[in-house]
């Protein structure tokens, strides 16, 4: 395992701090003062145990910029979740529609084993696909009408308007 840095190890610290505050104040959906004392005296404690393992991200996370398009992608992410259940609900209510399921692979350019997981994960969450394998740079993903076995293909009609942005993010 890498030796992170003071600055390194402060910067995780903060982001995961705020980023369990709140979830914490989402959870209690509260705003008294012992409820938010507690949530922050506890993200605080599980925050300096996890430094090393729960936080991919420094202060640069928080940069505004990079703010702005985590609110983007998940616009975006839900625009396609909705597009993505209606498409699987019209094909559970009408049998008579084809399906052609398989599993196909493209390569992203995202760098950080992080943003991997949150494209594998947005993947996996939009109904008719699921990421089976992330070999590398190389994702296996299994489809419930392949389009397209052709590897750009299928990764303009999959994966492309999230990459885009997460490559913004990270």
């Amino acid at each position: 395992m890498q030796s992170l840095t003071f600055n390194q190890k402060l910067g995780r610290f903060i982001v995961n701090w705020i980023f369990l505050f709140l979830v914490w104040l989402m959870f209690t959906s509260t705003l008294f003062w012992q409820e938010v004392l507690i949530g922050a005296v506890v993200s605080m404690l599980i925050s300096l145990a996890s430094i090393r393992l729960f936080t991919c991200c420094t202060l640069s996370i928080l940069n505004p910029v990079k703010i702005f398009w985590m609110v983007w992608y998940f616009f975006v992410f839900l625009k396609l979740l909705i597009i993505a259940n209606l498409d699987v609900a019209k094909r559970v209510i009408s049998p008579s529609l084809p399906i052609n399921p398989g599993i196909v692979k493209f390569k992203t350019k995202l760098k950080t084993n992080y943003s991997k997981m949150v494209l594998a994960n947005s993947i996996t969450l939009t109904p008719g696909t699921l990421s089976v394998d992330v070999i590398g740079d190389t994702f296996y993903i299994h489809w419930i009408d392949v389009q397209s076995t052709d590897p750009e293909q299928a990764f303009k009609d999959i994966a492309e308007p999230f990459e885009k942005i997460l490559l913004k993010i990270f």
